[in-house]
């Protein structure tokens, strides 16, 4: 017997003996799986996506330092300034990572009561569009089924809307985000997902088990597909089968290696996140000594103003931990910034020795993509990672002095002090301007810096320079899986037909696995098994 022939027999054999397992996983993952596309493509969206506008405006303001210092807030986690609901700017003071955020008016440094939670109906209100009555309103510091931790972000505002649909917006003010909106369709759909696709339901204690049975399961899939293309190769048919064999066939060809994708990739998904916990690596930076930011920014602000376009100003702590004021500068009117943000001694005013800065002509280089505007297209910019940004001006908070040093220094220094690690370590460090496998559309801020480490970090930091936070960090050993998981189980591969598309050609697949291969397989076994009970039955009576 050839090896040809021997191939074909045992692949059908296992083929047959594998259909009922399979066939049930591919219906259960399946299944499963189109809930999360239908999350994305029919979900609640957001209907602004660029966040409130404001033009910092300081001059004539009362010294935040004077501010802080009569609240006894002597140190801080961050300070910057935020957009506000009348218009203007609010200073925005983060007393701790895991609280509630305090605002204060630039003009006389009086506080906003209740704050953080009215900066957040702000932000709900201006994403979603609505003037709906908000019925409930709460600080969450967790994670939880409505709202897992694969959307990073802590704490958020919890914000229900009236209405039968269930409206429920989650709002991180530190970044002036809308972080999630949930609806009653979409909180359904995720618990389909959850409890048939992660198995999220099952106990922590018990998660060995979880393993253990979706490898099984999954793996039968991986073997379905294998042997299924084994038998393609090996067995010729000079005219197709009949009815669903022949139909099971012909989608063989077309649908083996989506199977196979699908299948593969999710189980080394499964084993790498066994082996490796799926956590939030969001960490706040250290408190900062706003005690020591004795410079007046307010004081020289026409000056530092004058010809630019400011959108923020953050106190920071710098390379060498002296505390900064890093001042933010828009892109231009309409557009949407995504150049190199490290422009070193960016100039400032003359009286502090950095006169002659040409900042339209540094925004000129910048890439200048158009604001999403339809519903499409800021559902493509959320994946895609488009976001506003421009240059930054840094001064000593002490003297009012120009650093030389800019934000790769800062993003150097930053993340040297969440690893420890000396600057010898660092093998790369470059701007993040769009999401991709290593960096991908959970972690919700761009730009960041990525510093890459050898050994001993052996790790990738992404690192947010205008707050100071440790965004997300990837291991060396993870990176291979984010790969493969995004490119062979997602399909990013895909990704210059768009977002959309490329879950509407994930879908188109999927449903042809379910039909094609799971129902006409689970059709083809029972059958099988049907013909071998009566053929038994036969058996028995004749003896």
């Amino acid at each position: 017997m050839s090896v040809k022939t021997k191939t074909a027999r045992w692949s059908y054999s296992k083929h047959q003996w594998l259909g009922l397992i399979g066939g049930i996983s591919l219906l259960v993952w399946g299944l499963s799986g189109l809930t999360h596309i239908a999350m994305v493509l029919f979900g609640p969206q957001q209907a602004a996506f660029m966040p409130p506008a404001a033009t910092v405006a300081l001059e004539g303001a009362r010294p935040i330092a004077a501010t802080l210092a009569e609240q006894n807030i002597g140190q801080a986690v961050a300070v910057k300034t935020v957009p506000a609901s009348g218009g203007g700017v609010l200073w925005q003071v983060t007393p701790a990572a895991d609280g509630a955020r305090r605002y204060f008016r630039p003009a006389d440094g009086s506080e906003v009561k209740d704050g953080d939670r009215a900066q957040a109906e702000f932000l709900a209100r201006h994403y979603l569009a609505t003037d709906r009555a908000i019925v409930s309103a709460r600080l969450q510091t967790g994670f939880d089924a409505d709202y897992p931790w694969v959307n990073r972000l802590l704490p958020v505002w919890k914000l229900e809307f009236a209405g039968d649909d269930g409206l429920t917006a989650y709002v991180h003010t530190e970044t002036s985000s809308l972080a999630a909106v949930n609806n009653t369709t979409k909180t359904r759909l995720q618990s389909v997902f959850r409890g048939l696709h992660t198995w999220e339901w099952v106990p922590e204690e018990m998660d060995w088990l979880r393993v253990l049975v979706i490898g099984v399961m999954v793996g039968s899939l991986l073997a379905l597909g294998l042997t299924g293309a084994a038998m393609l190769v090996t067995v010729r048919r000079k005219k197709r089968l009949p009815g669903a064999r022949g139909w099971h066939r012909i989608a063989g060809y077309v649908l083996a290696l989506p199977l196979i994708m699908f299948s593969a990739s999710g189980i080394y998904h499964l084993i790498q996140s066994a082996l490796v916990p799926p956590v939030s690596q969001l960490k706040m930076g250290r408190p900062v000594n706003v005690a020591s930011g004795k410079w007046p920014v307010e004081a020289d602000w026409a000056l530092i103003a004058k010809g630019r376009d400011i959108a923020s100003v953050a106190l920071v702590e710098g390379a060498q931990g002296q505390p900064l004021y890093r001042i933010g500068l828009a892109p231009p009117k309409g557009s949407m910034g995504g150049g190199e943000h490290d422009h070193g001694p960016a100039k400032a005013p003359a009286e502090h020795g950095m006169e002659g800065h040409d900042h339209a002509a540094m925004m000129a280089a910048q890439s200048a993509a158009k604001v999403p505007a339809t519903a499409a297209e800021i559902r493509e910019a959320r994946f895609a990672g488009i976001k506003p940004d421009g240059p930054a001006i840094f001064l000593d908070a002490a003297t009012g002095n120009v650093v030389t040093s800019g934000d790769k220094d800062l993003a150097r220094a930053l993340a040297g002090r969440f690893t420890g690690a000396p600057d010898s370590a660092v093998t790369r460090v470059e701007l993040v301007t769009r999401f991709g496998p290593d960096y991908d559309f959970r972690n919700k801020r761009l730009p960041v810096w990525r510093v890459d480490y050898g050994a001993p970090v052996s790790a990738s930091l992404f690192v947010d320079t205008g707050a100071g936070v440790l965004v997300d960090r990837v291991a060396d050993r993870e990176k291979p899986e984010r790969l493969v998981f995004s490119f062979i189980h997602k399909w990013n591969f895909l990704f210059p037909v768009g977002r959309i598309a490329q879950n509407v050609l994930v879908g188109v697949f999927a449903i042809a696995l379910i039909g094609f291969m799971a129902v006409l397989g689970l059709r083809m076994d029972l059958v099988r098994r049907l013909r071998a009970r009566r053929q038994e039955a036969g058996g028995s009576a004749a003896a």
